[in-house]
Protein backbone atom coordinates (compact mmCIF):
# COMPACT_ATOMS: atom_id res chain seq x y z
CA UNK A 1 0.00 0.00 0.00
CA UNK A 2 1.63 3.30 -0.53
CA UNK A 3 2.33 5.24 2.49
CA UNK A 4 1.01 9.04 2.84
CA UNK A 5 2.84 10.70 5.73
CA UNK A 6 0.86 13.77 7.62
CA UNK A 7 3.52 15.80 9.38
CA UNK A 8 2.19 17.47 12.75
CA UNK A 9 4.37 19.50 14.47
CA UNK A 10 4.55 23.04 15.15
CA UNK A 11 1.02 25.00 15.59
CA UNK A 12 -0.74 23.78 13.06
CA UNK A 13 -4.45 24.88 11.29
CA UNK A 14 -7.21 22.13 12.11
CA UNK A 15 -9.18 22.50 8.84
CA UNK A 16 -5.94 21.53 6.52
CA UNK A 17 -4.80 18.15 8.71
CA UNK A 18 -8.61 16.73 8.89
CA UNK A 19 -9.22 17.24 5.33
CA UNK A 20 -6.56 15.56 3.85
CA UNK A 21 -6.96 12.60 6.69
CA UNK A 22 -10.58 12.15 5.68
CA UNK A 23 -9.20 11.95 2.21
CA UNK A 24 -6.27 9.79 2.28
CA UNK A 25 -7.31 7.52 5.37
CA UNK A 26 -10.76 7.12 4.42
CA UNK A 27 -11.66 5.24 0.92
CA UNK A 28 -14.28 5.32 -0.65
CA UNK A 29 -16.76 1.93 -1.54
CA UNK A 30 -15.36 1.44 -4.42
CA UNK A 31 -11.76 2.39 -4.03
CA UNK A 32 -9.32 -0.01 -6.10
CA UNK A 33 -6.92 -2.35 -4.50
CA UNK A 34 -3.86 -0.72 -3.10
CA UNK A 35 -5.40 2.34 -0.70
CA UNK A 36 -3.45 4.35 0.93
CA UNK A 37 -1.79 3.37 4.60
CA UNK A 38 -1.94 7.05 6.14
CA UNK A 39 0.37 7.83 8.99
CA UNK A 40 -0.08 10.91 11.15
CA UNK A 41 3.49 11.78 11.69
CA UNK A 42 5.54 14.41 14.80
CA UNK A 43 7.52 14.86 17.31
CA UNK A 44 4.86 14.59 19.79
CA UNK A 45 1.81 15.94 20.95
CA UNK A 46 0.61 18.83 18.84
CA UNK A 47 -1.60 21.59 19.00
CA UNK A 48 -4.17 22.13 15.92
CA UNK A 49 -6.22 24.73 16.47
CA UNK A 50 -8.11 24.49 19.52
CA UNK A 51 -7.07 20.62 19.95
CA UNK A 52 -4.12 18.59 20.89
CA UNK A 53 -3.35 16.05 18.17
CA UNK A 54 -0.85 13.26 19.47
CA UNK A 55 0.64 11.73 16.29
CA UNK A 56 1.54 8.03 16.44
CA UNK A 57 5.16 7.86 14.73
CA UNK A 58 7.67 10.38 14.80
CA UNK A 59 9.22 12.39 12.07
CA UNK A 60 11.58 9.90 10.50
CA UNK A 61 8.29 7.96 9.40
CA UNK A 62 8.49 10.74 6.74
CA UNK A 63 11.41 9.51 4.47
CA UNK A 64 9.61 6.17 3.89
CA UNK A 65 6.34 7.88 2.80
CA UNK A 66 5.32 8.02 -0.84
CA UNK A 67 3.69 11.13 -0.06
CA UNK A 68 4.21 13.60 2.50
CA UNK A 69 1.21 16.25 3.00
CA UNK A 70 2.29 19.47 4.97
CA UNK A 71 -0.85 21.15 6.57
CA UNK A 72 -1.26 24.75 7.37
CA UNK A 73 0.94 26.68 9.55
CA UNK A 74 -1.24 28.79 12.11
CA UNK A 75 1.32 31.59 12.29
CA UNK A 76 3.18 32.07 9.40
CA UNK A 77 5.59 35.03 10.90
CA UNK A 78 6.29 31.62 13.32
CA UNK A 79 9.28 29.67 12.04
CA UNK A 80 8.71 26.20 11.22
CA UNK A 81 10.04 24.04 13.81
CA UNK A 82 13.61 22.82 12.71
CA UNK A 83 13.12 19.33 12.83
CA UNK A 84 9.77 19.41 10.44
CA UNK A 85 12.23 21.44 8.07
CA UNK A 86 14.69 18.91 8.21
CA UNK A 87 12.33 15.95 8.12
CA UNK A 88 10.81 17.56 5.06
CA UNK A 89 13.87 17.61 3.16
CA UNK A 90 15.21 14.15 3.61
CA UNK A 91 11.78 13.17 2.36
CA UNK A 92 11.71 14.67 -0.44
CA UNK A 93 15.10 13.77 -1.23
CA UNK A 94 14.08 10.05 -0.73
CA UNK A 95 11.95 10.31 -3.28
CA UNK A 96 8.67 11.37 -1.48
CA UNK A 97 6.06 13.26 -3.33
CA UNK A 98 5.60 16.74 -1.14
CA UNK A 99 2.80 18.50 -1.08
CA UNK A 100 1.84 21.27 1.47
CA UNK A 101 -2.16 22.62 1.91
CA UNK A 102 -1.87 26.72 2.17
CA UNK A 103 0.49 28.39 4.72
CA UNK A 104 2.26 24.49 4.85
CA UNK A 105 4.09 26.07 1.73
CA UNK A 106 6.63 28.02 3.63
CA UNK A 107 7.84 25.02 5.49
CA UNK A 108 8.58 24.09 2.13
CA UNK A 109 10.14 27.37 1.14
CA UNK A 110 12.42 26.33 4.64
CA UNK A 111 13.29 23.04 3.46
CA UNK A 112 14.41 24.41 -0.34
CA UNK A 113 11.67 22.54 -2.11
CA UNK A 114 10.59 26.19 -4.14
CA UNK A 115 13.43 27.50 -4.87
CA UNK A 116 13.01 27.48 -9.22
CA UNK A 117 9.49 26.19 -8.85
CA UNK A 118 5.77 27.47 -9.05
CA UNK A 119 4.09 27.30 -5.84
CA UNK A 120 1.42 29.25 -4.27
CA UNK A 121 -0.27 29.33 -0.81
CA UNK A 122 -3.30 31.52 0.66
CA UNK A 123 -3.55 34.66 -1.49
CA UNK A 124 -3.06 36.60 2.11
CA UNK A 125 0.20 34.84 2.46
CA UNK A 126 1.21 35.33 -1.23
CA UNK A 127 3.55 38.61 -1.13
CA UNK A 128 5.00 36.89 2.21
CA UNK A 129 5.78 33.70 0.31
CA UNK A 130 7.80 35.75 -2.42
CA UNK A 131 9.52 38.00 0.05
CA UNK A 132 11.27 34.98 2.12
CA UNK A 133 12.11 32.87 -0.83
CA UNK A 134 12.87 35.09 -3.65
CA UNK A 135 13.58 32.00 -5.69
CA UNK A 136 10.38 30.60 -5.86
CA UNK A 137 7.77 31.57 -8.63
CA UNK A 138 4.99 32.39 -6.50
CA UNK A 139 1.63 32.33 -8.23
CA UNK A 140 -1.42 33.87 -6.09
CA UNK A 141 -4.44 33.62 -8.43
CA UNK A 142 -4.15 29.75 -8.80
CA UNK A 143 -6.01 26.84 -6.81
CA UNK A 144 -2.75 24.82 -6.29
CA UNK A 145 0.78 23.91 -8.11
CA UNK A 146 1.82 21.06 -9.16
CA UNK A 147 5.97 20.38 -10.17
CA UNK A 148 5.33 16.68 -10.02
CA UNK A 149 7.15 15.81 -6.71
CA UNK A 150 6.76 19.02 -5.32
CA UNK A 151 2.80 20.62 -5.11
CA UNK A 152 1.44 23.08 -3.36
CA UNK A 153 -2.83 24.58 -2.73
CA UNK A 154 -3.81 27.74 -1.98
CA UNK A 155 -6.52 28.28 1.29
CA UNK A 156 -9.14 26.09 2.84
CA UNK A 157 -11.34 24.59 0.04
CA UNK A 158 -8.24 24.23 -2.62
CA UNK A 159 -6.29 22.27 -0.08
CA UNK A 160 -9.53 19.95 -0.78
CA UNK A 161 -8.39 20.56 -4.78
CA UNK A 162 -5.37 19.31 -4.40
CA UNK A 163 -5.67 16.47 -2.44
CA UNK A 164 -8.48 15.58 -5.11
CA UNK A 165 -6.11 16.01 -7.50
CA UNK A 166 -3.37 13.58 -5.73
CA UNK A 167 -6.68 10.89 -5.71
CA UNK A 168 -6.98 11.84 -9.56
CA UNK A 169 -3.23 11.31 -10.65
CA UNK A 170 -3.27 8.06 -8.51
CA UNK A 171 -6.17 6.70 -9.20
CA UNK A 172 -7.97 8.15 -11.73
CA UNK A 173 -10.81 10.88 -12.37
CA UNK A 174 -13.52 8.28 -11.59
CA UNK A 175 -12.33 7.59 -7.31
CA UNK A 176 -11.46 11.46 -7.59
CA UNK A 177 -15.16 12.58 -8.26
CA UNK A 178 -16.58 9.50 -6.26
CA UNK A 179 -14.68 11.47 -3.33
CA UNK A 180 -16.12 14.54 -4.41
CA UNK A 181 -19.49 13.29 -4.06
CA UNK A 182 -19.19 11.50 -0.56
CA UNK A 183 -17.82 15.31 0.64
CA UNK A 184 -21.29 16.49 -1.29
CA UNK A 185 -18.93 18.89 -3.36
CA UNK A 186 -18.36 19.32 -7.42
CA UNK A 187 -15.60 17.22 -8.98
CA UNK A 188 -12.50 18.77 -8.16
CA UNK A 189 -11.35 22.36 -9.60
CA UNK A 190 -7.70 22.54 -11.83
CA UNK A 191 -4.97 24.15 -10.15
CA UNK A 192 -4.79 26.93 -12.61
CA UNK A 193 -8.62 28.22 -11.77
CA UNK A 194 -8.26 31.09 -9.92
CA UNK A 195 -8.52 32.02 -6.49
CA UNK A 196 -12.08 33.46 -6.07
CA UNK A 197 -10.83 36.52 -4.14
CA UNK A 198 -10.48 39.77 -4.97
CA UNK A 199 -6.93 40.20 -3.30
CA UNK A 200 -6.59 44.01 -0.95
CA UNK A 201 -3.84 45.84 -1.56
CA UNK A 202 -1.42 47.05 0.90
CA UNK A 203 -2.48 50.40 2.73
CA UNK A 204 0.48 52.58 2.78
CA UNK A 205 1.96 52.88 6.33
CA UNK A 206 5.28 53.74 7.64
CA UNK A 207 6.48 54.06 3.80
CA UNK A 208 5.55 50.41 3.85
CA UNK A 209 4.11 50.58 0.68
CA UNK A 210 4.99 53.66 -1.99
CA UNK A 211 3.29 52.52 -4.82
CA UNK A 212 -0.21 52.81 -2.74
CA UNK A 213 -1.14 56.06 -4.50
CA UNK A 214 -0.66 54.96 -8.09
CA UNK A 215 -2.85 51.83 -7.65
CA UNK A 216 -5.31 53.38 -6.58
CA UNK A 217 -5.02 55.88 -9.05
CA UNK A 218 -5.17 53.22 -11.73
CA UNK A 219 -8.19 51.31 -10.22
CA UNK A 220 -9.71 54.33 -10.78
CA UNK A 221 -9.05 54.34 -14.78
CA UNK A 222 -9.51 50.33 -15.42
CA UNK A 223 -12.21 51.49 -18.19
CA UNK A 224 -9.69 53.56 -19.93
CA UNK A 225 -6.32 52.96 -21.82
CA UNK A 226 -3.22 52.82 -19.54
CA UNK A 227 0.00 52.01 -20.25
CA UNK A 228 2.95 51.29 -18.49
CA UNK A 229 4.54 54.48 -19.48
CA UNK A 230 1.17 56.37 -18.09
CA UNK A 231 1.63 54.90 -14.67
CA UNK A 232 5.12 55.04 -14.60
CA UNK A 233 4.51 59.02 -15.27
CA UNK A 234 2.01 59.08 -12.65
CA UNK A 235 4.61 57.81 -10.50
CA UNK A 236 7.50 60.33 -11.96
CA UNK A 237 9.92 57.43 -12.29
CA UNK A 238 10.83 55.52 -15.29
CA UNK A 239 9.06 52.29 -16.91
CA UNK A 240 11.97 50.16 -16.25
CA UNK A 241 12.26 51.10 -12.19
CA UNK A 242 8.49 51.12 -11.99
CA UNK A 243 8.82 47.57 -13.25
CA UNK A 244 11.22 46.77 -10.64
CA UNK A 245 9.20 48.24 -8.09
CA UNK A 246 5.63 46.71 -9.07
CA UNK A 247 8.01 42.84 -8.71
CA UNK A 248 9.01 43.74 -5.20
CA UNK A 249 5.65 44.91 -3.81
CA UNK A 250 3.30 42.72 -6.01
CA UNK A 251 4.83 39.76 -7.16
CA UNK A 252 4.16 41.37 -11.23
CA UNK A 253 4.49 43.32 -13.69
CA UNK A 254 2.41 46.51 -13.90
CA UNK A 255 0.84 44.74 -17.10
CA UNK A 256 -0.11 41.60 -15.26
CA UNK A 257 -0.99 43.31 -12.15
CA UNK A 258 -3.30 45.55 -14.62
CA UNK A 259 -4.93 42.48 -16.08
CA UNK A 260 -5.32 41.33 -12.74
CA UNK A 261 -7.28 44.36 -11.67
CA UNK A 262 -9.65 44.40 -14.88
CA UNK A 263 -10.34 40.90 -14.18
CA UNK A 264 -11.43 41.12 -10.62
CA UNK A 265 -13.30 44.68 -11.52
CA UNK A 266 -15.34 42.46 -14.48
CA UNK A 267 -15.85 39.55 -11.47
CA UNK A 268 -17.42 42.41 -9.46
CA UNK A 269 -19.73 43.72 -11.99
CA UNK A 270 -20.88 39.95 -13.26
CA UNK A 271 -21.71 38.98 -9.92
CA UNK A 272 -23.23 42.32 -8.90
CA UNK A 273 -25.13 44.14 -12.19
CA UNK A 274 -27.22 42.78 -15.00
CA UNK A 275 -24.65 44.35 -17.72
CA UNK A 276 -23.85 42.04 -20.74
CA UNK A 277 -20.55 40.43 -21.11
CA UNK A 278 -19.83 43.83 -23.98
CA UNK A 279 -20.37 46.20 -21.64
CA UNK A 280 -18.75 44.53 -18.73
CA UNK A 281 -15.76 44.38 -21.43
CA UNK A 282 -15.91 48.46 -21.86
CA UNK A 283 -16.32 49.09 -18.52
CA UNK A 284 -13.54 46.81 -17.18
CA UNK A 285 -10.83 48.58 -20.46
CA UNK A 286 -10.63 44.86 -22.18
CA UNK A 287 -12.68 46.77 -24.97
CA UNK A 288 -14.74 43.43 -26.85
CA UNK A 289 -16.73 40.74 -25.01
CA UNK A 290 -14.00 38.39 -27.11
CA UNK A 291 -10.75 39.91 -25.62
CA UNK A 292 -12.77 39.72 -22.19
CA UNK A 293 -13.86 36.05 -22.46
CA UNK A 294 -10.26 34.97 -23.60
CA UNK A 295 -8.18 36.87 -20.65
CA UNK A 296 -11.02 35.93 -18.11
CA UNK A 297 -11.06 32.26 -18.82
CA UNK A 298 -6.75 32.77 -19.03
CA UNK A 299 -7.43 34.49 -15.59
CA UNK A 300 -10.04 32.82 -13.59
CA UNK A 301 -10.40 29.24 -15.48
CA UNK A 302 -14.04 29.23 -16.50
CA UNK A 303 -15.97 31.85 -18.51
CA UNK A 304 -17.50 34.92 -17.92
CA UNK A 305 -20.88 33.91 -18.80
CA UNK A 306 -20.31 30.71 -16.44
CA UNK A 307 -18.65 32.55 -13.32
CA UNK A 308 -21.86 35.03 -12.92
CA UNK A 309 -23.84 31.86 -13.04
CA UNK A 310 -22.19 30.44 -10.21
CA UNK A 311 -21.29 33.17 -8.30
CA UNK A 312 -24.23 35.68 -8.61
CA UNK A 313 -24.76 38.04 -5.85
CA UNK A 314 -28.41 37.30 -4.67
CA UNK A 315 -29.05 40.62 -4.41
CA UNK A 316 -27.89 42.03 -7.46
CA UNK A 317 -27.71 45.75 -7.95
Amino acid sequence: MPTVALAAAGHLLHFELAVAYEIFGNPPLDAPQGWYDVLLCGPGPVRVGPFTVEPEHGLEHLARADTVIVPACADVDEPPPPELVEAVRTAHAAGARVASLCTGAFVLGAAGLLDGRRATTHWAHAAELSARHPLAEVDADVLYTDNGSVLTAAGKAAAVDLCLHLIHLDHGAAVANSIARRLVMAPHRPGGQAQFVSTPVQESGGGDHRLADLLAWARQRLDRPLTVTDMARRASTSPRHLGRRFRAVTGQTPLQWLLTQRVRRAQELLEATDETIEAVAVATGMGTATTLRRQFKRVVGVPPDSYRRAFRSANPA
